[in-house]
């Protein structure tokens, strides 16, 4: 982070989708507000949180083992440890990791964030996803964009309505990096319990946060033109590459990881 960057003042009379999933979490870095759209949430949206936190862990491991060194996470969300960085420096001590969220209280815990391994570099930038040559052109400041690259994109896209292009925004960010890359990706979905569809939107519609979830034909496309690492895209609760495997629980997530040819 900059030194001497500017810090937006955080607003605590709206709720923000980053301290809401960090309520879900357990954790203690929100609002009021923001604890009332968790609590109105359905009462496995906590459990879809975790599960979808631990396919993470699952997959950036597997990358720094498959010798991905470089990482780009957009939507970083409140440190919950371990956090990207941790789980990629504990196997490649000198990877270089980039975290970019827009929330204000995310800047106010980079110090934690970018407390990493004396080998590799950890970094935060203040930015909006709906803003990827912005995130693009002050990432390369860390990022070496001739070697691979893994862009993380978790459980963020769903908020992000048809009207603001997600998947342009996705493409923008993914066409941009070099061959070799990675795209490792969440969304939210309603496909394995419709029943809650409702009930979810409706929760965040109250606190004013667009969402939209959508289904696997609507996430598919994120992942056009690239090679799907096995088992494809599926649910958050059913992608691994080491044993022990994951219980199979129903997810509120679809989950994938794919190459850049």
């Amino acid at each position: 982070m900059t030194a001497g960057t500017p810090r937006p003042d955080i607003d605590t009379s709206k709720p923000h989708p980053a301290r809401v999933y960090d309520w879900l979490l357990g954790g203690k870095d929100n609002y009021p507000v923001d604890q009332r759209v968790g609590e109105t949430l359905p009462a496995e949206a906590r459990g879809n949180a975790a599960r979808n936190r631990a396919f993470m862990h699952r997959a950036a491991a597997w990358l720094a083992k498959s010798g991905v060194d470089e990482f780009l996470d957009v939507g970083t969300g409140i440190p919950t440890e371990p956090n990207l960085h941790q789980i990629v420096q504990a196997i490649s001590p000198a990877a270089r990791i980039v975290y970019a969220d827009n929330d204000p209280i995310v800047l106010r815990h980079a110090e934690a964030l970018l407390t990493g391994t004396p080998e590799g570099v950890t970094d935060f930038l203040h930015a909006d996803v709906r803003q990827p040559a912005t995130i693009l052109e002050r990432a390369r400041e860390v990022l070496d964009f001739d070697r691979p690259i893994a862009l993380s994109l978790i459980a963020l896209l769903h908020f992000l309505p048809d009207d603001e292009d997600p998947y342009r925004v996705v493409s923008t960010l993914v066409d941009t990096l070099p061959r070799g890359s990675y795209l490792l990706l969440s969304h939210g979905t309603a496909d394995q319990h419709p029943e809650l569809r409702q009930e979810t939107e409706s929760a965040y519609k109250k606190g004013a946060i667009p969402l939209r979830m959508r289904t696997r034909s609507e996430v598919e496309p994120f992942f056009c033109g690239l090679e799907l690492v096995e088992p494809g895209l599926v649910f958050a609760t059913e992608w691994y590459q080491e044993e022990p495997a994951p219980v199979r629980e129903r997810s509120g997530f679809y989950a994938g990881v794919a190459r850049i040819p």
